[in-house]
C-alpha cells in the first residue's frame, strides 16, 4: 500500500524563538524537592536547570504554580498573583527565572482563565452576595429546573465525572465543567476579562517570556446556556465536524485572545501563548493561531494519533496543511501530565484513553522493552519534523507509567469523582528520579518524602544511570537535539520519501536530513547516506522494527 497525497512545507526563515523552540514541560511537584517535604518546589527546580540547559532545549513551561488548595493539582487558583507556598515563594520564583535566563532558557508559566477555585476571593464574594449581583455576574450561576429548582440548570455533564452543576445555599447553581471546586468564570462580564488583563501584565511584568493556557476553547459559553444538544453521544465532550456544543469553541473567545495578544506584544522580547486548545478538526484549531491570537497550540490530533503510518500520515499532512494556511508553526508532542507517558502506551497501551483514565494496577500491564523501544523510535521520529517540539519532565529517561500507585496515593479528582472506576492521571506525575540509591526517592530529595512513591523500577531510569552512557535514552535526546539545532531542523522544510511512504514504513526529508521509522515486522535495507542519529542501540546493516535513523543524503 503506498500513501499518497503528502503534504509539502517550505522552510520557514524567522528568527522568532517559538516557532521552532523545544520546550520542557516541568510537573513542579515531581521535578526536584529542594526542602525534603516530599513535595517538589521552585529552589528544587533552580538547582537542576543546569541539567536541563545540558539537554538542550530552549525553554521550559511550568505546570501550575500558583496559590491554590490543590484540589486539582494547582488547576483550581485561588490567587492568581502569588506562588503556592507548597512551591516557595515569589522571590524563589523570580530567582528562578533570573537562573533560567542566565542559563539561555525562556519561562512560560501556566495560566487557568476557564475557572478558579471556589477558595478564590471572587467566588467567596460570590457566594456571599445575592442572586443578580455584580459578584455573582463573575461566574455562571442559574436557577435549577423542577417544581422548586431542584434539578441543574441544563444537561451539562463534568468532564471529571457527574453534573457539571452545583447548588448553593440559597437554591442557586453554579456551573463548574471541571471539579465542583472549580467554577466557571463568565467571560461575557468586562470586569472579568479587565482582571486577567492584569493578572498577564503581573507575570510579564515579572520577566516570564509567555503563558500556556488551560482549555482557552472553554471559556466562552452560549448564550441562555442551553442544553447540550447530543450529550448521549458526546457526553461531557463534543463530535468531531458536527456543531460546536453551548460549552466549546463559542468565537466570543477570540477577541479576548487579541487583546491578550496585543498585552503580550508590548512587552520587550518576544513573549509567546500557547494555547491547550482541544480543537478538532485542526483547521478549526488553526482560527485559534491566527497571526493575532495565540502563537502556538498543543496539536492534540498527533498526541492522540495511534502509532501507525497511516494515521501518522494523515495527522502530519492534516497538521501542515491547517498551520501552514495560516502562518503558525505545528507543534509536536508524545506524553505530557494529562497522558500515559509514552513509554507505556506504546508498550501495547495504543491510543490515548479519555484525558482523564490512566493503567490501574488490575489493568493489561504494558511491556517496557517494547514501549521503550517503540518510544525511542517515535521520539527521534518526531524531533527532525520542523515546528516546535514540546517534551514532558522524565520523557529524557525513558520512563514509563507507574501504573501500580496504591489508593490512598492517588490525589486526581477523576479517580474520587468515579469511585476509582477511572485511576486518573497520577501515573505520570510521579517524581523523577535523579540519583539511583540516593535515597528511597533516588535524588528526587535527600529525605525519600514524596507525594507518590516511585515504584521500585524506577532507579534503572535515574539520569546519573545515563547520563554520558552511549546509548542511553538520555544521550539521545541530547544527541538529536544538537542535531536539530545545527541543522536548522526547526525552521526547516518537509516532503514525504515516496520509496519509504507506505505499510510499513514511514520517510520524509528536512532539508538534507532523511528520516525514516521501521513500522514493520522485519528488518528492511539501510538507504545510502550516512547515519547521523538512530533510535537503536546495536550497530546495523539495515532498520530493525521500530527504529527510526537519521541519514544524511546531501
Amino acid at each position: 500500500m503506498q500513501l499518497v497525497s503528502g503534504a509539502h512545507h517550505s522552510p520557514f526563515i524567522s528568527s522568532e524563538w517559538w516557532r521552532s523552540a523545544i520546550i520542557y514541560q516541568i510537573y513542579p511537584r515531581s521535578f526536584v524537592d529542594g526542602n525534603g517535604d516530599g513535595m517538589g518546589d521552585l529552589p528544587g527546580i533552580t538547582s537542576r536547570l543546569g541539567s536541563l540547559a545540558s539537554l538542550g532545549i530552549d525553554a521550559i513551561w511550568l505546570s501550575p504554580i500558583m496559590r491554590s488548595p490543590q484540589k486539582d493539582a494547582g488547576y483550581d487558583v485561588s490567587d492568581y498573583t502569588d506562588v503556592d507556598p507548597l512551591f516557595g515563594t515569589l522571590a524563589d520564583f523570580d530567582a528562578m527565572v533570573g537562573r533560567a535566563h542566565e542559563l539561555g532558557l525562556r519561562v512560560l508559566v501556566d495560566l487557568v482563565p476557564n475557572h478558579t477555585s471556589d477558595q478564590h476571593k471572587w467566588f467567596q464574594a460570590a457566594l456571599a452576595a445575592p442572586k443578580g449581583s455584580p459578584e455573582r455576574a463573575f461566574y455562571h450561576f442559574k436557577e435549577g429546573k423542577g417544581l422548586d429548582g431542584e434539578l441543574p440548570p441544563n444537561n451539562w455533564l463534568s468532564m471529571f465525572g457527574g453534573p457539571a452543576w452545583t447548588r448553593v445555599e440559597d437554591g442557586s447553581w453554579y456551573c463548574h465543567l471541571f471539579d465542583s471546586s472549580q467554577p466557571d468564570l463568565n467571560w461575557e462580564n468586562p470586569a472579568v476579562q479587565e482582571a486577567f488583563e492584569e493578572i498577564l501584565r503581573f507575570w510579564l511584568d515579572r520577566e516570564v517570556d509567555g503563558f500556556r493556557v488551560d482549555q482557552p476553547h472553554a471559556m466562552g459559553k452560549a448564550d441562555g446556556l442551553p442544553d447540550h444538544p447530543d450529550v448521549d453521544r458526546a457526553g461531557a465532550g463534543f463530535i468531531e465536524g458536527e456543531p460546536s456544543p453551548p460549552m466549546w469553541f463559542q468565537a466570543s473567545v477570540h477577541p479576548i485572545f487579541r487583546r491578550w495578544r496585543q498585552i503580550l506584544d508590548s512587552y520587550p522580547g518576544e513573549r509567546a501563548m500557547c494555547g491547550e486548545a482541544y480543537v478538532l478538526p485542526l483547521s478549526f484549531m488553526a482560527l485559534w493561531v491566527r497571526n493575532d491570537e495565540f502563537h502556538q497550540t498543543f496539536n492534540f490530533r498527533y498526541l492522540d494519533s495511534e502509532w501507525k503510518p497511516e494515521i501518522l500520515f494523515a495527522t502530519i499532512n492534516e497538521s501542515f496543511k491547517a498551520f501552514d494556511s495560516v502562518g503558525a508553526p505545528s507543534t509536536w508532542v508524545l506524553s505530557n501530565h494529562d497522558i500515559i507517558r509514552h513509554a507505556s502506551r506504546m508498550g501495547g497501551v495504543v491510543g490515548r484513553p479519555t484525558a482523564s483514565d490512566g493503567i490501574g494496577p488490575s489493568d493489561p500491564q504494558p511491556d517496557r522493552e517494547l514501549g521503550l523501544r517503540r518510544a525511542r523510535g517515535a521520539t527521534l521520529f518526531t524531533l527532525a519534523l520542523p515546528g516546535s517540539t514540546y517534551l514532558y519532565q522524565g520523557e529524557e529517561l525513558g520512563l514509563p507509567e507507574h501504573t501500580t500507585i496504591a489508593p490512598e496515593f492517588r490525589q486526581d479528582p477523576t479517580f474520587f469523582r468515579t469511585g476509582g472506576e477511572r485511576v486518573g492521571r497520577d501515573g505520570c506525575r510521579v517524581p523523577l528520579p535523579w540519583e539511583s540509591g540516593a535515597g528511597a526517592a533516588n535524588g528526587f530529595n535527600q529525605t525519600g518524602k514524596a507525594w507518590i512513591p516511585q515504584p521500585e523500577l524506577y532507579a534503572e531510569y535515574s539520569r546519573d544511570q545515563q547520563e554520558g552512557v552511549e546509548g542511553s535514552t538520555l544521550e539521545m535526546y541530547k544527541h538529536a537535539l544538537r542535531l536539530r539545532k545545527v541543522l536548522g531542523l526547526g525552521n526547516g522544510s518537509f516532503d514525504w520519501e515516496p520509496e519509504y511512504t507506505n505499510a510499513t514504513t514511514l520517510g520524509y526529508r528536512n532539508g538534507g536530513v532523511l528520516v525514516i521509522h521501521n513500522f514493520g515486522q522485519e528488518a528492511i535495507e539501510l538507504p545510502q547516506g550516512e547515519v547521523i542519529a538512530s533510535s537503536a542501540n546495536a550497530a546495523s546493516v539495515g532498520i530493525e522494527p521500530d527504529q527510526t535513523v537519521w541519514l544524511k543524503t546531501k
